[in-house]
């Protein structure tokens, strides 16, 4: 079988959840599987020398010969909105071309990023006469509202809601990664039987608790071995509310010495907030690169608490899947988010702490709590870990995707 997959962003650019990615194409490839991909030459995360290197890397084999990629010439992304929406529009309008001339194609599968890839896939639908399977990791335009970048109701949430129903309608399997997500797009007349939930899994193995005596990153970058350290590991963007953490941690900073705060990350936010840490003078502070995926169990074990934040309004329905990560190397979660399916999954299998977003008082006090209570992050951070076990392992959620590509091409 051969599926055809159009990715706004690929190996080796930088996302905290590249690993999904990996994980299918294994089990796509040991299913049986052979992918086609067509993606724009890389930038997002990596040096200048790298980005050379693969524009002239027009087409390899990864995967035992299981993927095949194929990467054109594309101006790298910036910050300027309208430079980065003429891109995704070229991009659109070469993927699609090729999408036409990939030979042999029985399934096409796209992710949600860029929110305009999904049309792409239910106009090659229409084309090729093949089904179409949609990867919806974030919602458009709701997300955009949440950020307050569109006005729900206003010109450009009317335009994405047009975009998001065309490829809704024309998707034949929709993959969500979770029940809000599911609940979502039924209040927008998605059929149930046309929806798949599977929530984005982490690989059990490759994330594992490493003791703070063995954790290379504590030498590396010369942290103190004996503080406590709440870390946050991701993109360090717009949504997340970096304001909020580093005002708490401007009070910590007096009342509470033994606090540090770890960021691991890039995105459009970092600058600003190496800005105000340095403004501030904020040295319980320490910002750090993305790390290779190799010591992943280093990342997240690195600090004794993970952090999932965001500003109010932008993950009501959404799980980041750093939540599995944090909890899969046994440390506790704790949460300044909207209520969601996050919220009962922490507090039901008592493996964090969720405090509301936006809520700055609840989050220093639920910081200072794990802090003065460390049993507390022992038991939290061993619930995590059971949990991943029994639910979320890299082998059931890839399994899952499996299914669904052969039940919509007959084979399942």
């Amino acid at each position: 079988m051969r599926i055809l997959q159009l990715s706004g962003y690929f190996f080796p650019e930088k996302a905290a959840s590249i690993y999904l990615e990996e994980n299918r194409f294994e089990a796509f490839g040991a299913a049986g599987f052979h992918t086609v991909v067509h993606t724009p030459a890389p930038c997002r995360g990596i040096t200048e020398a790298e980005r050379c290197q693969y524009k002239k890397r027009r087409a390899e084999l990864m995967y035992s010969g299981t993927l095949e990629v194929h990467r054109f010439p594309m101006y790298a992304e910036g910050r300027n909105p309208l430079l980065r929406a003429l891109r995704y529009s070229l991009c659109w309008m070469i993927q699609f071309w090729k999408g036409l001339l990939t030979e042999d194609v029985d399934c096409i599968y796209l992710a949600s990023t860029p929110p305009i890839q999904g049309m792409l896939g239910a106009f090659l639908k229409k084309f090729r006469k093949v089904p179409f399977v949609y990867n919806l990791q974030d919602i458009f335009p709701d997300s955009l509202a949440g950020t307050g970048l569109a006005r729900k109701g206003g010109l450009l949430w009317k335009i994405g809601r047009l975009i998001e129903d065309f490829t809704y309608r024309h998707a034949d399997r929709i993959i969500v990664i979770s029940e809000d997500f599911k609940k979502n797009i039924m209040e927008k007349g998605v059929p149930e039987e046309k929806i798949e939930v599977v929530y984005n899994w982490v690989d059990q193995n490759a994330v594992v608790d490493v003791p703070r005596s063995e954790n290379k990153l504590i030498g590396r970058y010369g942290l103190d071995p004996e503080k406590f350290y709440i870390e946050y590991s991701g993109n360090i963007g717009l949504t997340q509310n970096m304001d909020l953490l580093l005002d708490v941690m401007k009070e910590l900073r007096t009342s509470h010495p033994g606090i540090g705060l770890i960021l691991i990350g890039e995105g459009a936010y970092r600058k600003n907030v190496e800005d105000m840490v340095r403004r501030e003078g904020l040295d319980n502070v320490t910002m750090l690169p993305f790390q290779d995926y190799a010591d992943i169990s280093h990342v997240f074990s690195l600090g004794d608490v993970g952090l999932v934040i965001s500003k109010p309004g932008v993950g009501a329905n959404s799980v980041p899947s750093k939540t599995w990560s944090i909890m899969s190397a046994s440390r506790p979660v704790l949460a300044s988010f909207d209520e969601n399916e996050l919220k009962h999954i922490l507090t039901g299998n008592e493996c964090g702490v969720f405090t509301a977003a936006g809520d700055r008082k609840a989050f220093r006090d639920a910081v200072v709590r794990l802090y003065e209570h460390p049993e507390l992050c022992r038991k939290y951070g061993a619930n995590g870990r059971r949990f991943i076990m029994e639910n979320l392992t890299k082998e059931a959620g890839t399994r899952k995707y499996v299914d669904v590509i052969k039940s919509v091409t007959g084979q399942g």
